[in-house]
C-alpha cells in the first residue's frame, strides 16, 4: 500500500463494490455532488479500487462510490462522454483497499460553516461569478448560496463566533435575518451571557422588535407595494419564506394602517347604517375599548317549532336513559354510545341569533378590526353609549345584564374541542397557575423582568388591558372558594414560603424594617421579589383574557407540566362524565382501550383512568408512554407564536406537543418536581 499505483480508467469499465465501507448516504448531498461533476466535468478525488481477476479493464471500487455513481448519471444523462475517465488508486486486494477507503472516510471533515461561506465570498468576488454561476457549479440552488453570502456578511462578533464554534448554523441564520449589523452586534451582545442566548426564536424576535412580519395582518392589510412607496423598509429571510421577511419600519406600517382603516371605516358605516364605526389596528377588540360601553343585544328570534320539538325529544330519551341507568348503577355500551350522540346533537341545537331593529343599529356603535388574511371586517358585537354613566362604573352595583363589570366575567369562548364544566375550568386554572408562580418564584430574573414590564405595561396603557396580574405583590382572590389543589406545586410553593428569611419582620418602625430588609443577603432578597411577582398571577381558564400571555410566560419557562401535575379522579376525572373519560381512552389506547373499561362504573373508571394516566398498570409501551404524556389543553404551557406548530390535534378533549417548545423542558434554575 506504500507505493501509490494511479491509473486512468474508463468509468464505465468500473462498478462499486457491494463491501463499499459507505452504506448510507444522503439523496440532497449525492444530487449536489452529481451537479457539481456534470458542470465541471472532474472528479476532484482519485476512487481506490482493486482489478477484478480474469476480467479485461475491469474494475471494482471500494473508495469513492458516490463519485462513480455521480459519473454514471453524468453518461447517462449526456453530460459526460462515454469514454470519460476516472482515476483510480488500484490496489493489489480487496483487504487493502476496504481498509484505505474506511481511512479515508473516518478521518474526512466537513467544512466549518463560516469557512464556507467564506469561501462562497471569496469565488464570487475572484472569478466575477453571479451566485447564480457558483450554484449550478456546486449544485445547490441559488437560495442557498445567497444564504451562505449573507452569513458571511454577519456582524464580526457573530460571525466569529460561529468561526470558532461558539454558536450553531442555526443560532447564525437566526443573526442573519436581518442584514443590520449594528443591531445584529447589539442583540448578540444582549443575548451573550443570558439563559436565552443561543436560543433561535429569542434571537428572531429581539432582532425583530419594532417590526413586522411579511405575514402579519396589518402587513397584509397595507400591501407591499404602498408600504415601499411610503419609504419602508423589506428585509427578505433568505432562510425562510417570503411569510418570515421583515418590515421593518414598523411605525411606517402602523400610519398606513390608521390611515387605510379610517377610509375603510366611514365607508363601513354608511353601508352598514351605524352612528359610528370605531377602527382598531389588530385582529381582536381589547376589553379597554368597550368596558364603558353597554352591548347591543337586539331581539331574540325564537326557535322553530322542529328545532323545540326535537329538543323536546332529545331531553326525553336522555332522561330516560339515565333514569335506567340509575336503576343499575351503570351504563350500558350502547347506552354510552346513544348519550354521547343524543348531547352532540343537543349541543347542535343552539339558540338562534338576535335580530337587532334598524333604531338600534342607528345609535350603536361598532368595531372596524384587521382578519387574519389582512382584509378588514366588522367585529360581530355592537355597542351603544349607556345613558347613565354610573352603570358601567362598577361601583358597588352589578351591570344591567346581571353582569359584576368584572373582565372575568365576560362570556368568553372555551378552547375548541373541550366541554369541561365552568368549576373544573377555573380549578384547572388555579393549578396551572400554581405551576407557574412556583417558576417564576425560582427564577428572579425572570421574575425581575416581568415585574417590571407590568408595571411600566400598566403605566402606558391607561385602563384595563388584560394583564393577569395584581402588581403590589397582592394576591388575587381564588376563582373557587375553599379549594385547595395539594398538587406537588402546591406544596413547593409552601416549602418556597416558609423558607423565605422574615427576620427583618420583627422590626417595629417600618424605617427600621427597611434598613433590615436592604441587609439581607443578595440571594434572600432575591427570593423575596421571587415571591413577590409570582404571588400576583391570576388564575385565568383557557381561553380568557391573559390565559394566552401566562402560557407564554410558562413556555418561556420551560415548564415540564407533566412532570408536575398528573389528572387523578380527585382533580380531573371525577369532573367528567363517564363518555367524555372512554373518549379519553380511545385516544391514548384506541377502541380496544375503551371497550375494556366500557362496563365499569363512573367511581371505577375515575380511579382506573387515575392509574391509568399515572403509569401505574400494565399497559402495551406505546398506550402507556401516550398516557404519560397526555395534558388538556387547559394545563399546556405553549406560545401563542408556537402553536400551530406545536400542536396535534387529536379528539375533543386534549392535544399532545409534536415539538419542543421555546425552551428545553428541563433547564438549570428550574425547581425539580417533588
Amino acid at each position: 500500500m506504500s507505493n501509490p499505483n494511479i491509473i486512468y480508467v474508463r468509468a464505465l469499465d468500473c462498478f462499486k463494490s457491494p463491501h463499499n465501507v459507505r452504506t448510507q448516504s444522503d439523496e440532497a448531498a449525492d444530487a449536489e455532488l452529481e451537479a457539481n461533476i456534470g458542470e465541471t466535468g472532474m472528479v476532484l478525488q482519485n476512487l481506490i479500487g482493486v482489478k477484478v481477476p480474469r476480467q479485461r479493464n475491469k474494475y471494482e471500487i471500494y473508495g469513492g462510490g458516490r463519485r462513480l455513481e455521480g459519473v454514471h448519471r453524468n453518461i447517462t444523462s449526456g453530460k459526460l462522454p462515454e469514454d470519460f475517465m476516472v482515476a483510480v488508486h488500484v490496489l493489489k486486494s480487496a483487504d487493502d483497499a476496504i481498509q484505505m477507503s474506511l481511512v479515508e472516510n473516518y478521518h474526512s471533515l466537513a467544512m466549518n460553516p463560516a469557512d464556507e461561506c467564506r469561501a462562497f465570498q471569496t469565488i464570487i468576488e475572484r472569478e466575477n461569478k453571479t451566485p447564480a454561476d457558483l450554484a449550478k457549479r456546486l449544485g445547490v440552488t441559488e437560495k442557498f448560496v445567497l444564504g451562505r453570502l449573507r452569513l458571511a456578511n454577519l456582524a464580526e462578533p457573530v460571525f466569529a463566533a460561529l468561526q470558532c464554534g461558539d454558536i450553531t448554523l442555526d443560532v447564525a441564520k437566526a443573526y442573519a435575518s436581518t442584514a443590520d449589523t449594528d443591531r445584529q452586534t447589539k442583540v448578540f451582545e444582549q443575548l451573550a451571557e443570558s439563559y436565552y442566548g443561543h436560543n433561535v426564536n429569542e434571537i428572531r424576535r429581539s432582532l425583530a422588535a419594532g417590526s413586522y412580519k411579511g405575514a402579519d395582518p396589518k402587513a397584509l392589510f397595507v400591501g407591499r407595494e404602498a408600504y415601499e412607496v411610503a419609504g419602508g423598509r423589506i428585509e427578505g429571510d433568505l432562510f425562510s419564506d417570503t411569510a418570515s421577511e421583515v418590515w421593518r419600519d414598523g411605525e411606517i406600517l402602523d400610519r398606513l394602517v390608521e390611515e387605510k382603516l379610517g377610509k375603510a371605516a366611514e365607508a363601513m358605516r354608511q353601508r352598514e347604517g351605524v352612528r359610528e364605526v370605531r377602527t382598531v389596528a389588530a385582529s381582536s377588540v381589547p376589553y379597554s375599548e368597550t368596558f364603558q360601553l353597554a352591548r347591543v343585544t337586539g331581539t331574540p328570534v325564537p326557535m322553530s317549532e322542529e328545532a323545540e320539538r326535537r329538543k323536546a325529544e332529545i331531553e326525553a330519551e336522555i332522561d330516560q336513559i339515565e333514569a335506567a341507568a340509575a336503576e343499575v348503577e351503570d351504563y350500558t355500551e350502547e347506552q354510552s354510545d346513544r348519550l354521547e350522540a343524543l348531547e352532540e346533537e343537543l349541543g347542535g341545537i343552539v339558540e338562534p341569533a338576535c335580530i337587532v331593529s334598524d333604531e338600534e343599529r342607528a345609535s350603536a356603535i361598532a368595531y372596524l378590526i384587521i382578519g387574519p388574511d389582512g382584509e378588514p371586517v366588522l367585529h360581530e358585537q355592537l355597542y351603544v353609549e349607556p345613558a347613565d354613566s354610573a352603570e358601567v362604573d362598577g361601583e358597588g352595583e352589578d351591570n344591567a345584564d346581571g353582569g359584576s363589570g368584572d373582565p372575568d366575567d365576560e362570556d368568553e369562548a372555551v378552547p375548541p374541542g373541550e366541554t369541561y364544566s365552568q368549576r373544573l375550568r377555573d380549578e384547572l386554572a388555579i393549578m396551572k397557575t400554581e405551576l407557574l408562580a412556583l417558576h417564576i418564584a425560582n427564577d428572579p430574573p425572570f421574575a425581575l423582568d416581568l415585574g417590571i414590564f407590568i408595571m411600566v405595561d400598566d403605566a402606558c396603557r391607561l385602563g384595563y388591558n388584560g394583564m393577569p396580574s395584581e402588581l403590589r405583590a397582592k394576591a388575587p382572590s381564588s376563582r373557587v372558594t375553599g379549594f385547595e389543589s395539594q398538587t406537588a406545586a402546591a406544596n413547593a410553593w409552601a416549602e418556597l414560603d416558609k423558607a423565605l428569611d422574615r427576620s427583618w419582620l420583627d422590626h417595629r418602625e417600618i424605617h427600621e424594617r427597611y434598613d433590615a430588609f436592604c441587609s439581607l443577603e443578595d440571594a434572600a432578597r432575591a427570593a423575596w421579589l421571587g415571591w413577590a411577582v409570582a404571588r400576583t398571577i391570576h388564575a385565568v381558564p383557557e381561553g380568557q383574557t391573559g390565559s394566552t400571555f401566562l402560557s407564554h410566560l410558562g413556555a418561556k419557562l420551560g415548564i415540564d407540566v407533566a412532570a408536575w401535575w398528573r389528572p387523578t379522579a380527585r382533580n380531573f376525572f371525577d369532573r367528567l362524565t363517564k363518555p367524555a373519560i372512554l373518549k379519553l381512552l380511545e385516544v391514548i389506547g384506541g377502541p380496544a382501550l375503551k371497550s375494556r373499561y366500557g362496563a365499569a362504573r363512573k367511581f371505577d373508571l375515575a380511579v382506573s383512568a387515575e392509574k391509568l394516566f399515572a403509569g401505574d398498570v400494565i399497559a402495551d409501551v406505546d398506550v402507556k408512554e401516550k398516557a404519560l404524556a397526555w395534558l388538556p389543553m387547559s394545563m399546556r404551557f405553549i406560545s401563542p407564536a408556537n402553536i400551530d406548530n406545536e400542536l396535534v390535534e387529536t379528539p375533543s378533549n386534549g392535544t399532545v406537543i409534536k415539538g419542543d417548545v421555546d425552551k428545553p423542558q428541563t433547564g438549570e434554575g428550574l425547581p425539580e418536581a417533588a
